[in-house]
């Protein structure tokens, strides 16, 4: 018999179990401000590495500020 499968990851899991008792909608943003505190920090340095792997400049920044493209690609000749 196939095992099935959780619909939510292990952090689902734990939010949604943190989320059984009322919160206030005070401590609910200072939940979500507390989230993105700690997921910000990784957003920019992911980004930063994006940056540095492409040699990305001042210059290539101007480019991509002015592209009007939904999608961008991971080249270096933008």
């Amino acid at each position: 018999m196939a095992a099935l499968q959780q619909p939510f990851n292990e952090m689902q899991l734990e939010i949604i179990k943190l989320f059984v008792r009322d919160v206030s909608a005070e401590n609910m943003q200072a939940i979500k401000r507390l989230i993105v505190q700690y997921f910000a920090p990784k957003a920019i340095q992911s980004d930063n590495r994006v940056w540095d792997d492409n040699g990305w400049t001042k210059d290539d920044e101007v480019r991509l500020l002015n592209i009007h493209e939904r999608v961008l690609t991971n080249n270096k000749s933008l």
